[in-house]
């Protein structure tokens, strides 16, 4: 038996035996599914540095420029077919078994609720790309509504209650997380006894600290990803590789 084989069966056997499980997920568990992460070799803002003023509220605010680009690369990622991969599912599955307590993802593709994981369960720390918000009066509507109307010629298109400035409702940066989504992953995290960390490189703060958090109150730490994280020391088990492979594997 390979050292992968025997640390997968080790971790199986954690999964069987726990009963609050947490799994935090990062980009890489998207990018099977055609979705690039962000700072990878192959990463958006690797590629394209200019690409980050669109993520970056002060920019989007002030520079109608930026707005114009960031809407039609909306437009553009949601044409693209993109659909949950095995990774997704696998966590699905480990919910229908009643081990998942809960699921923190960074990610805002909602790929996860697509494969069918309860919405009720899942904490989107970063936001979602469904969803678009007026920054003005915080109106809230779903992002097709607004790309409707980039499609019939308006580029950088006003709140229709305020005039306000759209934007998705994903957090930029230098724009403040949801302290009640922070809350509740730091309290999930001091309760779990075993927390999955997938996908991700586990250098952004603040929710990145949900493991060593998780790890000091007594749980298990596993890390799948493709590559090395930031917290890989920390952990009882690395599992490295692709985690639409990996994960359908361990549940």
């Amino acid at each position: 038996m390979s050292d992968l084989e025997a640390a997968i069966e080790t971790v199986r056997d954690w999964i069987e035996s726990a009963e609050r499980v947490v799994v935090l997920t990062g980009a890489g568990i998207s990018t099977d599914s055609g979705i690039p992460d962000f700072r990878g070799p192959q990463g958006v803002w690797t590629k394209n540095p200019e690409a980050e003023k669109m993520a970056t509220l002060q920019h989007y605010m002030a520079d109608s420029e930026v707005r114009k680009r960031a809407w039609q690369t909306r437009l553009q990622m949601a044409e693209r077919e993109v659909a949950p991969n095995a990774g997704h599912r696998a966590l699905v599955d480990l919910e229908r078994r009643g081990k998942l307590h809960t699921l923190l993802t960074q990610n805002v593709d909602g790929l996860h609720q697509r494969a069918g994981s309860a919405p009720e369960r899942v904490v989107e720390i970063h936001g979602t790309l469904l969803e678009v918000m007026c920054m003005a009066c915080d109106e809230r509507a779903p992002m097709e509504r607004a790309l409707v109307r980039v499609r019939e010629g308006e580029v950088d298109p006003p709140c229709r209650s305020c005039g306000g400035i759209l934007k998705s409702a994903t957090i930029s940066f230098g724009q403040g997380l949801v302290p009640e989504d922070l809350a509740r992953a730091d309290r999930v995290a001091r309760e779990c006894d075993l927390m999955l960390a997938v996908g991700s490189t586990l250098g952004v703060y603040p929710i990145a600290g949900v493991v060593p958090t998780a790890r000091g109150h007594g749980a298990r730490v596993v890390i799948v990803n493709g590559g090395p994280t930031e917290m890989d020391d920390i952990a009882d088990v690395v599992l490295r590789g692709s985690i639409s492979e990996i994960l359908p594997r361990l549940v």
